[in-house]
This record gives C-alpha cells, sequence and structure tokens, in this order.
C-alpha cells in the first residue's frame, strides 16, 4: 500500500513511475550524485552485500556516445559504498546514466542524470539556476523510535524536492537522526545511514540532481552534542563516506567545512559540531562555534572571494538575535569577532542559509558597521516534527510573512539576472511543493549604496 500510495503522489508530481524505488536484492540506495565540477562527477552507490558496480553514462543530447567507468567491488569493510569520481566529462553538459550490478542493469522508473558546470567566465553571462535547501530529515523506525506518536512523517516532502528539478540540492545537518542505540558505536551509526539513506521517497531526489552537505548535531552525535562527543573522528569518517564532498577541511584542521561554486555565486559551508564548545561554557574568546582555524578559513575564503554572491551556510541559525536555542548567539564573543570583521572588510554579497530550528524563516539584521543588510533564509523541517515558539512570534528581526512553523517544508533560491544585475529570488515550500513565500533580492541590496 505505502508503494502504492507513493507511486500516486509521484504521478502528481510529473513523474510517470508506477513502481518507484522497487525493491532490487543487491540495491541497497541510490544512486546518488555528490558533488560535481566543470569536468568531473561523483555517483555514490550503496549495496546490499558483495557486488561489482559500473556506472554507464552518456551525453542526453549524444545517446550514442556511451562510455562505463571501471568496475568497483563493494564488500562489508567499505560499508558495501562504491564512489564513482567520474572525470573527462564535457562541462556544461547533462549526462543520463545507468547503474550496473555484477554486469546487469538496474532498472530505476525515475531519471538518473547529472550534469557539469559551464565553462562561462570570459564568454557569456553567468549562468541563471536553482538550488533547494533543506535540514531536518527524521525516518522512523519503530523499534529505535520514543513511544507515542511517529516523530517522522510526510515523506512526500523529497518527492516535491524531486519535482522542483533544482540544479542542486544543500543538505543542512541532521540529514539523519542518531538515536541512543546508535551514537554508541560506529556500527550503530553507520546502520543508522544505510536504513534512511534507503528511504523509497528519497530515492528520485537522490538520482536526480546533484547534493552538497554539512552536518549539525543529529547526524555528529547525541542532541546538542560538541567537540567533547568521543566517537568525533568515527563521525566524521561515516559522514564522508555517506555524504562524498571534493574535500571537507583543510590539511591542517579537521571537519566537516568546505567551500564550491556554482555559477558566479560561492557556498561556504561550516561545521558547527567537530571543535564547538559546550553550550552552556561561559562566553568569552575562548568558547567558540567554529574553533580558531575554521574562523580564519571562513574570514580568508570570504574575502578572497571574487563572487557575486557569497552564501554562508551552517546547520544552526547565524544572525536571530533571538537566542534561545543553538544558534550563533549562544556564542556571542565569536559572532562578534566574525562580523565586525566582515562589516569592517565591507564584503558584498552576503547571504546565509540555516536549517535546524523545525521552523522556517527569514531574517534581516543591520550589523553595526555593516553597510547593507544580511539575511539569513532558515529551512526546517523536512520530515521531523514541526514546531512553533510562541516567545518567538513577535521577531522584529524576521520579514514579515516569512514564519513557516507547523508544517514540513524546504526552500529553493533561483539565481537569475545579466552580469552586474543579478538577483536572488527565495521561495518557501510546504510539503506538496507549493508556495508559502517570496522575497527578491537584487545584487544591489547586498552592497553599498552608490
Amino acid at each position: 500500500m505505502r508503494r502504492l500510495r507513493i507511486a500516486t503522489l509521484l504521478g502528481g508530481l510529473g513523474f510517470a513511475a508506477l513502481a518507484l524505488s522497487q525493491p532490487h536484492p543487491k540495491l541497497n540506495a541510490g544512486p546518488m550524485n555528490a558533488y560535481v565540477e566543470m569536468t568531473e562527477a561523483a555517483v555514490w552507490v550503496q549495496t546490499t552485500g558483495d557486488a561489482e558496480a559500473a556506472i554507464r553514462y552518456w551525453p542526453k543530447s549524444a545517446p550514442g556516445q556511451v562510455r562505463t567507468t571501471p568496475t568497483i567491488r563493494t564488500d562489508a569493510r567499505g560499508d558495501h559504498i562504491a564512489l564513482f569520481r567520474i572525470s573527462g566529462l564535457e562541462f556544461g553538459t547533462r549526462y543520463a546514466y545507468d547503474l550496473l550490478l555484477d554486469g546487469e542493469r538496474v532498472p530505476r522508473d525515475y531519471p538518473t542524470e547529472f550534469q557539469t558546470q559551464p565553462h562561462w567566465r570570459w564568454r557569456t553571462d553567468p549562468p541563471e539556476f536553482t538550488f533547494a535547501f533543506g535540514s531536518c530529515l527524521y525516518v522512523n523506525e519503530e523499534r529505535f523510535d520514543r513511544p507515542g506518536r511517529p516523530y517522522g512523517g510526510d515523506y512526500e516532502t523529497l518527492l516535491a524536492v524531486a519535482a522542483k528539478k533544482p540544479d542542486f540540492m544543500v543538505w543542512l545537518g541532521d540529514n539523519v537522526y542518531y538515536r541512543e542505540p546508535d551514537w554508541l558505536t560506529e556500527a550503530g551509526m553507520r546502520y543508522r545511514w544505510r536504513h534512511d539513506r534507503a528511504l523509497p521517497e528519497l530515492q528520485p531526489l537522490l538520482g536526480g540532481t546533484q547534493h552538497y552537505f554539512t552536518w549539525d548535531d543529529h547526524d555528529f552525535g547525541p542532541d546538542d552534542s560538541d567537540r567533547s562527543y568521543r566517537l568525533k573522528g568515527e563521525a566524521a569518517r561515516i559522514f564522508m563516506d555517506y555524504c562524498p564532498g571534493v574535500r571537507y577541511g583543510t590539511p591542517e584542521t579537521p571537519g566537516m567545512f568546505s567551500r564550491f561554486e556554482w555559477g558566479d555565486v560561492e557556498f561556504f559551508v561550516l561545521d558547527d559540531r567537530y571543535h564547538r564548545s559546550p553550550n552552556n561554557a561561559p562566553d568569552g574568546p575562548d568558547k567558540t562555534m567554529l574553533g580558531r582555524a575554521q574562523l580564519q578559513w571562513l574570514k580568508d575564503a570570504l574575502v578572497s572571494s571574487g563572487a557575486t554572491f557569497k552564501v554562508v551556510v551552517n546547520g544552526g541559525q547565524m544572525l536571530n538575535p533571538l537566542a534561545l536555542y543553538e544558534g550563533f548567539g549562544r556564542f556571542e564573543s565569536e559572532r562578534k569577532d566574525l562580523f565586525d570583521y566582515l562589516a569592517a572588510r565591507n564584503v558584498t554579497g552576503l547571504i546565509f542559509l540555516s536549517g535546524d530550528r523545525h521552523v522556517g524563516e527569514l531574517i534581516k539584521v543591520r550589523w553595526p558597521g555593516a553597510s547593507y543588510d544580511w539575511y539569513d533564509f532558515t529551512s526546517s523541517p523536512l520530515t521531523a516534527g514541526p514546531g512553533r515558539d510562541p516567545r518567538e512570534e513577535n521577531n522584529p528581526a524576521r520579514v514579515p510573512g516569512t514564519w513557516v512553523t507547523q508544517m514540513r517544508n524546504f526552500g529553493l533560491v533561483r539565481v537569475s539576472g545579466k552580469r552586474n544585475e543579478r538577483k536572488l529570488t527565495l521561495t518557501a515550500h510546504d510539503k506538496t511543493g507549493k508556495e508559502l513565500w517570496r522575497h527578491e533580492i537584487p545584487q544591489s541590496a547586498l552592497a553599498p549604496a552608490k
């Protein structure tokens, strides 16, 4: 019955699928498109047991130009994961592909495609594109969950994201929820990822667009966890196995922070857990959310970037002045250090994305010394329990009409316009894909007034 319901939802969302994620005895999850560059793309897959895996791919505009990757043998030592880093691709090209397991094609009743980024500089205006983002993906499993009403639900939200056909998806953390038995051992954490990644409603999104990730407390360790978590090294290895990127951290500093570009937009993806002080530590120069090395990396990266828009991505909220939960406001000394620096250096094009809160909203703040307003677009939850805190109803920093409460939701950002006339169109959407609110920010609004 559940698969019939999913198929009906897919049909309503524009997918001709009558057997969504039909089980295959050799496939647990995927294929999933991870990062993509101009000439390289990464495809992830997880099998149920030992298997010979390969990807057969071709340009959609030239289906006769078929190539096949070298075979990767999956086994228990690698959690039965195969990661294909496919290089030598043509830039600005959309490819279709098939997954081969033990030499046989694995049918999927939805498109499996990836696209390389365009080589546009010195040639054309920057490309227009749309990306989706969200956080807090809870997948029920009765024997691990708390008694009572299931905390997860509305998994069709993921189908609605896929139906929007974004160019890529940014996952803001809490991408799985470790339960008490999970975070005690590496095997337990791997079990949670393996279970949740196989969710049928997730598969069309995994195989239809690119994916970029950071983590927050629930996919790092226990609730509200920090640098003292005893298995943070194991948690990092697991995260990189299931959420592959070009690289995380720096050679000198571990962590799940990274940066990537798409068109004339650069993303600075933060890790708010690996180096985090306890939330209840006294505020001061030694209390940190990012750690000194990551903080310096962020300052350097933002100042050195020539991107039109500089998108700072974090699990928790960055700008909300109501520090009731785990946002950056609980680390006031470090936040002032960073924001004073960005204001003094007059970094243009800043916008923040965040999750965690189980509500959605758009926060707007004029930081002292800054020459324009900064925005933080929060989207949460995808499938976890939605909330509403009456203490926040009259938040003066919230853009009116953007508070999304008591419903699952996701965000979209459209980047459009000619060079020097670019525009961000921010929209929030409910579990069916219906638009809840819209806010446009021209490039000129994220720079000093002329």
